[in-house]
């Protein structure tokens, strides 16, 4: 056949179901000579007479027995796919879910993540991971459903949805002189700082703002995630940064306090990012729309004005924008 016609299939399906012309044509609901035409048709495609007269009847001949069911279910098949679902029920959903969750969102998400999907679908597993320098390939080749987090890296098959821009605050501990005194520019420099970069990366953002003063600050020691700093800075003299929304609940059962950095620095953007072949999945909205409610909830107070204390502080607005820029990279 040049042209494959769907419709014969289903023809042939009713005419193999009644061994009658005039049933299979009642359930087609077309007239007796159209759907004998139809079988004269698909006598031809298929070489076989298909049924044959035995008295007054139609009998099937060894052919159509043989493709009796073979038919009934390729077109059943095909009704189940052009049927529309039911309405979605995350309720019923048993399926497991890879979710690559950063340092910046996972410690404050990961509880309420867990609650919600306990409480809405009790059949889904979730598998969350640590993010990696692999994340564009890994939501690619399906071996990660769903990110969450700073997107550093975008590919070009993937949907990203920023959520929101968080800030960077500095962290020590309770009796740190940066949290007991005012902060300026030159007591923030002469700390000891501790840079969070899974590549090891000690110079950032931070160190850029600080040369535009003409400073630079002393990174004693880089760790791989933020959990790991925290509670490296709440037994010491360093301090760290943080996104805000990530350590909110965490200071106050750690021992740590929080303090404004005295430097313009750009936001970290939140945000998450999937393979577009789920974009129409039901499941997968309803755990990316999870997450997004989730993240959104968490996301820290915006700051008061930064006043910077001393003229030292300052600096132009211009020079500010300029540095904002050339920050293409994540902050260590």
């Amino acid at each position: 056949m040049d042209r494959l016609d769907m419709n014969l299939l289903v023809a042939l399906d009713a005419l193999l179901e009644t061994n009658s012309v005039t049933l299979a044509a009642e359930r087609m609901q077309t007239s007796v000579p159209a759907m004998s035409r139809t079988l004269a048709r698909l006598r031809q495609v298929l070489g076989d007479p298909l049924l044959v007269r035995s008295g007054r009847a139609l009998v099937p001949t060894p052919r159509a027995l043989e493709l009796r069911h073979q038919v009934h279910g390729l077109v059943e098949q095909g009704r189940g796919l052009l049927t529309p679902r039911p309405q979605f029920d995350a309720g019923t959903l048993r399926r497991g879910f890879v979710v690559r969750a950063g340092d910046e969102v996972r410690p404050e998400l990961t509880g309420p993540l867990l609650a919600a999907v306990r409480r809405e679908a009790p059949g889904v597993t979730l598998n969350l991971v640590a993010g990696s320098e692999d994340d564009p390939r890994a939501l690619r080749d399906g071996r990660t459903d769903l990110q969450a987090g700073v997107i550093e890296r975008s590919d070009p098959e993937t949907v990203l949805r920023r959520l929101y821009g968080d800030r960077l605050i500095g962290v020590a501990a309770a009796d740190h002189p940066l949290v007991t005194e005012p902060v300026t520019v030159a007591a923030y420099a002469a700390a000891a700082h501790l840079s969070v970069s899974r590549q090891g990366r000690v110079r950032g953002a931070i160190d850029d703002r600080l040369a535009l003063h003409g400073r630079t600050r002393r990174v004693i020691g880089t760790v791989p995630d933020l959990t790991t700093a925290l509670l490296a800075v709440r037994g010491g003299t360093a301090v760290c940064p943080a996104p805000a929304s990530a350590v909110t609940s965490l200071l106050g059962p750690l021992g740590l306090r929080a303090f404004e950095i005295p430097l313009p620095l750009p936001e970290v953007p939140i945000g998450l990012a999937w393979h577009p072949r789920h974009t129409a999945d039901e499941g997968h909205r309803w755990l990316r729309d999870l997450l997004e409610r989730l993240l959104r909830a968490q996301r820290a107070p915006e700051a008061r004005p930064r006043r910077l204390l001393r003229a030292e502080n300052r600096v132009t607005v211009a020079k500010a924008i300029t540095g904002a820029a050339h920050d293409a990279e994540r902050i260590a």
